[in-house]
């Protein structure tokens, strides 16, 4: 399963994954590398900080060539029910558009856009029910898991109820840079705590469809049944890091926000 980053607060189901022998999905997450945190976060910057110019043909808001419902994040998206569009035709944009299944690298989605895909394809109702059938290959961009799945390295795009086959639970006061922070349908990865939030970055639709940075109240997270994973082969950060060598200082910047 795609494991929509419908996130927060929509529902969503687990299914395709059960029938992936856990085997499986061991013997391909071994052959991984071995991940440190700070090339985790290298990563995530890959996507959150990409520069791209939107054109018309990145957008479409219906059927794509093989009949899948396709609606990028543009800001046109709103005529469609949905105001968390956010590129514009002609307008330099930051951060890598959210695709439902998507599990692009900045270079493919770059050379996609190239190519005159579209850029990006938001999650819904209508996705969840059709999973891996509702993702269109005309499309590019990155969704929750595929984004947890790059920055930790991984040969495959792992979805959320995948996530924890290779992880192991921990406790919130013990999270450091590279875990992440998993629920039913959503995963984000903490970098660092402010205060009572926490400074992560993923793929997901709040405020806007992309890849981005974001703090989020400990509490909020807590009381939508979010919990804390470590990745069996994310390095311990070495004795001279600190993490707030990964610190976020958000300030007033918009980027900051906590979902509703």
């Amino acid at each position: 399963m795609r494991s929509p980053n419908l996130e927060r607060g929509f529902p969503t189901r687990f299914l395709a994954h059960c029938t992936i022998p856990a085997i499986t999905i061991f013997c391909i997450a071994s052959c991984a590398p071995k991940r440190t945190p700070e090339e985790a976060i290298r990563t995530a910057l890959t996507y959150t900080e990409l520069e791209w110019l939107p054109e018309a043909r990145h957008i479409r808001h219906g059927k794509d060539l093989k009949g899948i419902t396709v609606h990028t994040p543009d800001t046109t998206l709103t005529e469609y029910g949905d105001n968390r569009g956010w590129w514009e035709p002609g307008v330099p944009a930051k951060g890598m558009a959210y695709k439902w299944g998507g599990f692009d690298t900045p270079e493919s989605f770059l050379g996609g856009l190239e190519k005159g895909k579209k850029a990006g394809d938001i999650a819904n109702t209508h996705k969840i029910r059709l999973d891996d059938a509702a993702v269109s290959q005309g499309s590019v961009g990155i969704d929750c898991s595929g984004f947890v799945s790059r920055c930790w390295g991984l040969p495959r795009h792992f979805s959320t109820p995948e996530l924890p086959s290779i992880c192991d639970p921990i406790a919130w006061d013990k999270l450091r840079t590279g875990d992440i922070i998993l629920k039913n349908g959503h995963v984000l990865m903490f970098a660092d705590r402010q205060g009572g939030y926490i400074i992560g970055y993923e793929a997901g639709p709040i405020p806007t469809w992309r890849a981005r940075r974001c703090a989020i109240l400990i509490s909020k997270l807590k009381d939508d049944g979010y919990t804390p994973w470590r990745y069996r082969k994310m390095a311990a950060p070495k004795s001279s890091d600190k993490e707030t060598q990964y610190y976020i200082e958000f300030g007033n910047s918009s980027e900051s926000a906590d979902p509703p």
